[in-house]
């Protein structure tokens, strides 16, 4: 009886044994894609496989030909988190994270031209092929392009589309001269997202239909009402053009915006400062300058201190181009370090906190013999009414 058990367990190691050396024997496959990565799964996960526009919780190590480590999350243990597709790291880790799933633990190879290029960056060298373990720790799912399967595309005369994803006939609409409050997220007609208000959790504020934003959104933000939704598509004509906007936006793109309008308002004018009975004053420089109101503060602004100013500026016809006090942001910078025109130095160092002052400021106190083109022609004498809000 105690042989048979001896034989019978003999038998049983021995298949375990064989087992656990086929298991070890097992082939790790190695394999290739399209743009010469190499990627081995050492251990698979059994998670949520991102996509595009997904946040993805990374461990990772990297390291040289030669084994030199570069680079590692996991000795500092704080895993590194960003937005697959969205250009925020080299291109071999945005195409490898895309094969992975949440769990999965792989050995990923790249050349170059997945990596750093022909430029050194801190310790890696230039031309240098890249090995880094990574591990996929999650996967939060990110922004997408809204669905719009099954809507009405609507083509205006100017080539522009849009599509009302959500619409709200009660609410103010916007109109050219309002002020508009937007959230937005931008994309490629690939589906890749280049900028996002959503995901600053910052609405963009603008106002409507005097060029400070593309063709396209001047356009297309009048066609809607406060609460609703839409996605423009706009051609690269109404966009940034031939041109594009590099490094971000390619020559000639298309454009897709989806955007929500949070608020409207109606602008109302900045009044003009009354000088007809004020005495022009003018300094050595050729500033011409009127004391609208002088307040009782002994706040200077001088040299070296940051200013809060409120201004509107007009044009030698009377145009205004500008207005802190429309937007109900005043402008803060600080005095002296040549951050503002020169005839803006020498009129805020004129005032305390409380005065206001019409600046009338020569084309050589301002942008010059060029300007400042589209805005700004050249050689163009400019007027401010200014008020010093604060000095700090």
């Amino acid at each position: 009886m105690k042989k048979l058990v001896f034989i019978t367990l003999t038998i049983l190691a021995f298949n375990i044994n064989a087992q656990e050396k086929k298991s070890s024997n097992k082939k790790q496959t190695t394999m290739k894609t399209a743009s010469g990565l190499e990627y081995t799964i050492k251990e698979k996960g059994t998670g949520k496989k991102p996509a595009i526009g997904d946040k993805v919780v990374v461990h990772y190590t990297g390291k040289l030909l030669n084994d030199t480590v570069f680079d590692t999350s996991v000795k500092r243990g704080q895993p590194f988190t960003f937005t697959l597709g969205a250009g925020q790291v080299i291109k071999g880790w945005d195409e490898a994270f895309q094969l992975l799933q949440v769990g999965d633990k792989a050995t990923i190879k790249f050349g170059p031209e997945l990596g750093y290029g022909n430029q050194a960056t801190g310790s890696i060298p230039a031309n240098s092929t890249l090995i880094f373990d990574i591990e996929l720790l999650d996967v939060i799912e990110g922004l997408k392009p809204w669905d719009v399967t099954g809507k009405d595309t609507i083509t205006t005369a100017s080539g522009l589309k849009y599509v009302m994803v959500k619409a709200n006939k009660a609410g103010e609409q916007v109109t050219v001269g309002s002020k508009a409050s937007v959230h937005y997220s931008g994309y490629f007609t690939s589906g890749k997202m280049f900028d996002s208000s959503v995901e600053r959790n910052q609405p963009f504020t603008l106002k409507v239909g005097v060029g400070q934003v593309i063709r396209g959104w001047d356009e297309g933000l009048t066609l809607l009402r406060k609460g609703e939704k839409a996605k423009l598509i706009i051609p690269y004509q109404l966009a940034y053009g031939e041109q594009g906007r590099p490094p971000v936006i390619p020559e000639k793109s298309d454009l897709i915006f989806d955007v929500e309008i949070i608020d409207v308002q109606k602008v109302v004018p900045p009044v003009l400062y009354d000088v007809k009975n004020l005495e022009a004053k003018k300094t050595a420089s050729g500033l011409t300058y009127y004391e609208v109101n002088r307040s009782t503060s002994t706040n200077r602004a001088v040299p070296g201190k940051t200013v809060k100013v409120h201004y509107s500026g007009y044009l030698a016809d009377g145009k205004m181009f500008d207005s802190s006090v429309e937007r109900g942001e005043p402008i803060e910078f600080p005095l002296g370090q040549g951050q503002v025109i020169p005839g803006w130095e020498e009129g805020i160092a004129l005032m305390n906190v409380g005065d206001k002052l019409r600046l009338v400021i020569p084309y050589n106190l301002a942008y010059g013999e060029q300007g400042r083109a589209p805005i700004i022609p050249a050689k163009a004498d400019l007027t401010f009414d200014v008020e010093l809000i604060d000095v700090k």
